[in-house]
């Protein structure tokens, strides 16, 4: 029985170096055919990394052959369901540019701009990639607007731009948090400057507020006036655009103590009570006109 036993593993062996070889001996000969035939059935059976290895060295028997770009096509996959993205990025990206009106062109773009997605970074890292891959992104869909991947794509797109928005909003919230107000003032600022529509916009506007508060209440008595207006005009920026918000109640608190420490620095009237006067002041003026109207009226 033990005799038996070490001659089935002796022979089992023997088997999987008969198959090493016949698949190595295969991959280093020039029969195209052969090998053409082989790679489809190691890609049909998922063995995707034989496959592109076969692929691979077929590609240099069938370039300028009829067979040329579905070998370069399928070599892109096989490393693609290998998920060897690096690899199948630039088959496809070097597939498109040799053979742009192929059949397999407008998926192999996609494929690419897939691997170019699935190799960006966390918003916390280098965004290069992110980039790169939105741009890749974007000719995809203004090239093929048709195209059944649109769904995909417009949410790749939305999850690249949303991790841009965080990036930079992370990169002005650390001056906030290491207390450098006035640096965050304008980080926040600049924020919003370069995308208005960052999805962290009422945050940003809250700490925009918040900034130019604390800076104005630690800095020197003689500069704490203006400082405090500036901090009143972020408020107001903010309660214009954002009335319902659920900072309104803690910003109002703020402005209260704003206007309290401005009354300390002789400043008697706030923008309010400014608003009010002006509203005051044109209500006079047009009971005026019309008292005035009227005496002509009855003059007449």
């Amino acid at each position: 029985m033990k005799i038996r036993n070490i001659i089935l593993a002796i022979l089992a062996v023997a088997a999987m170096s008969s198959c090493k070889s016949q698949y190595e001996l295969l991959l280093n000969s020039n029969d195209a055919d052969a090998k053409y035939k082989a790679a489809f059935e190691y890609f049909n059976n998922k063995k995707y990394s034989k496959a592109a290895s076969l692929f691979e060295s077929l590609s240099v028997l069938t370039d300028g052959t009829e067979r040329d770009d579905t070998v370069r096509y399928y070599w892109g996959l096989s490393n693609y369901n290998f998920k060897d993205y690096y690899t199948a990025e630039t088959n496809f990206e070097q597939f498109v540019e040799s053979y742009p009106r192929s059949p397999f062109a407008e998926e192999a773009r996609f494929l690419r701009l897939d691997c170019l997605y699935r190799s960006t970074l966390r918003y916390e890292l280098d965004q290069t990639p992110t980039y790169k891959a939105l741009g890749a992104i974007s000719e995809y869909v203004l090239e093929y607007p048709k195209s059944g991947n649109m769904v995909v794509c417009h949410e790749m797109l939305t999850d690249l731009n949303e991790r841009l928005d965080r990036k930079a909003y992370e990169a002005a919230k650390l001056y906030y948090k290491m207390e450098e107000y006035l640096s965050a003032r304008v980080a926040f600022k600049n924020v919003l400057k370069d995308d208005a529509e960052n999805i962290y916009r009422e945050d940003i506007l809250y700490y925009i507020a918040m900034s130019s508060y604390k800076y104005a209440s630690l800095s020197v008595p003689q500069k704490q006036k203006e400082r405090y207006l500036a901090f009143i005009d972020d408020y107001f920026n903010f309660i214009g655009e954002l009335p319902e918000s659920h900072y309104r109640k803690e910003l109002d608190a703020v402005y209260a103590r704003a206007q309290k420490a401005l009354g300390k620095h002789g400043v008697g009237d706030s923008q309010e009570d400014m608003k009010d006067k002006h509203f005051a002041k044109e209500r006079a003026k047009l009971q005026k006109e019309a008292k005035k109207a009227g005496s002509e009226k009855v003059e007449k």
